[in-house]
Order: C-alpha cells, then structure tokens, then sequence
C-alpha cells in the first residue's frame, strides 16, 4: 500500500528523508497552500505536512476524505483545529524538540539586543550619527531572568542565562520540582516573577490559560528597566498594553518574534512603540531546526501511516 503526503510552507525537504527512503511513500510538494494544484492534490492525501502559515481548519480537512495524519514542522499547533481533527480521527503531530536549540538562541539574542541596545546602535550609524552615549546599556550578570514557563525551550534558556551570571526565577505550574533542581532555577509564583525579574522571558503554548497572561495589571507591577522577551506564542502578552507601556517609560524595552496576528498588521500600535524590537517569527528559523523539525515530523508520520503508531499524537488520547 502506497500514501501520499501533500507538503507545503517549505518545509525542509532534507527533513523528509525518512518518507523519501521508504517505497510506501509519495510526496507531493506545493508551496502555495491556497493554490488549485493544492486542493486538487489534498482530495487524495493521506498525511499533510505544514509549517505555520498554513491554517488547517475544518474546511480544509473536509476536502481530504482519505487523511489520516497532519504533521507541523514545529512546535506551535495553534494554527491546526486540533478538535475538528480529532472528531474525524485525524493523528496530529507537531515536532516539539527539532527547533529547541534555535528558539533559545533567538531568545538570547533578543535579550542581549535589547540589554546592550544594538538595534537603536545600528540604526544611528547608518543615520550618520556617533551618539555612544545615548547607548548606554546593562550587564546581564547579577541580574535576575523570570521565566515563564520552563519547559524544552525555557529550560535551555535557563542554563544559557545561569552561564552568564543570572539568578533565574520560574513560574511554571508543571515543572516537577525535581525538575527545577537539576536547571537550579528557583520556583516562584507568576506574581514573584513580575514583580522581581530584570528580564522576563515567556515560553509558554498558546491556551485559553496563557491568552493574555502578560496583561496591563501585570505590566504595571514590573519594574521601570524590566526587559520583556516573547519568543513563544503569540497572543500570550496582550500587545495594546505592552505598547503603551513602552509609550509611557513603565517597563524599559521589549522583544517580540510572535504577534496575535501573523504577518503584523500595518495598524498595529507595536510599529510605533519605542525601545521594541520586532522579528518575523524567526524561532526556528535556522537551517538545522528546519531539517530537525521536518526529521522529527517525517518519521510520526511514516510511524503512524505505516505502522498504525499514533502515539506521540497530540491527540493520542482522543483517537482511543
């Protein structure tokens, strides 16, 4: 028996190397997820393979009467309707350790850009300017991180920032304290977090217990040279509040690599904050996260539509 896996958003073809290494699959790649040649080919697929921007609805799922496997290429699946999925008895898996590595170096590189100012810096030069006085930034050593959340990502950025000298904070309701021990972070409250970090750093999914999490109230009780990073999910810091606390000088910068709304709206208040730096959700964005997540995702899928293995389904449960 032969399964046809429809691929889209470019996901790494190297990636695929265990569904192109075994006869039983045919990958069909197409690009354009809005396109004629994707519809036509989804009636016949078995398993789908997305990134992010593909939304995978109920009215996409109803055009493939033979799938039986979703893949995301990534760790995020909010872009999936994970119980319409369910309710068909569609196996969904994403690929939660392929792109670890990458999203915590983006998250360093957002708080070390924000801590020493760079891309303020940059833009003086280009402007003609040699201003080093106004660029006067802080040392991470000797501060304190509050992390919330704490899991594969939270956790590495933990041990990156301890590397530097860093007291780290977690609130996070799942992290065993077992866990906590062996990152030597320390477990705290969400409030303690808010209340006593120098850099705060979100990795949390997006759930109807995360949506707004970082709201107004919280922003007012930070500290005024606070650095905030969201490098996880969209739509956990409620975006209006954090720009007009940028406007107003309560809390010191920002960095945010995820919007409530991909591509960012033209209106958004975000464009206009100050001392916000602002990347195109490059988290996994490296060549080696991208062969990773499509590797982790590739051998689910041939598990699952080969061998009838949907155990690291995330719907494992609901397909009993």
């Amino acid at each position: 028996m032969t399964f046809t896996v429809l691929v889209t958003d470019r996901v790494s073809d190297e990636g695929l190397t265990p569904l192109h290494d075994d006869d039983r699959f045919t990958i069909e790649t197409i690009h354009d997820s809005a396109s004629d040649e994707f519809e036509a080919t989804l009636t016949s697929a078995a398993g789908l393979i997305v990134r992010s921007a593909t939304k995978v609805d109920a009215e996409m799922m109803a055009m493939a009467p033979d799938l039986e496997v979703i893949g995301r290429a990534g760790v995020g699946i909010d872009n999936i309707d994970l119980a319409s999925a369910s309710k068909r008895g569609i196996a969904v898996f994403n690929a939660p350790g392929g792109n670890t590595n990458a999203a915590s170096e983006l998250t360093m590189a957002l708080i070390l850009a924000l801590a020493r100012r760079l891309p303020e810096a940059d833009r003086s030069i280009r402007e003609g300017r040699w201003d080093r006085a106004s660029f006067k930034g802080i040392e991470l050593k000797g501060r304190t991180l509050g992390l919330v959340g704490a899991g594969r990502i939270g956790g590495e950025v933990a041990r990156r920032c301890k590397v530097f000298g860093m007291e780290v904070l977690v609130y996070d309701p799942y992290l065993p304290q077992e866990r906590a021990e062996q990152l030597g972070v320390r477990l705290v409250s969400l409030e303690h977090v808010i209340e006593n970090a120098d850099v705060i750093s979100c990795h949390v999914p997006l759930t109807d217990e995360t949506r707004g999490l970082i709201d107004a109230p919280l922003l007012g009780r930070m500290k005024d040279r606070v650095l905030v990073v969201n490098a996880s999910r969209g739509g956990v810091i409620d975006e209006e509040a954090l720009a007009q606390a940028l406007h107003e000088g309560t809390i010191a910068g920002a960095a945010l690599d995820v919007y409530e709304t991909e591509p960012l709206s033209p209106e958004s208040p975000l464009r206009n904050a100050p001392n916000l730096v602002l990347t195109p959700h490059l988290g996994a964005s490296t060549e080696e996260a991208q062969v990773g997540v499509a590797t982790e995702v590739a051998g689910y899928i041939r598990a699952a539509l080969g061998e009838g293995d949907v155990s690291a389904a995330v719907n494992a449960a609901d397909l009993q």
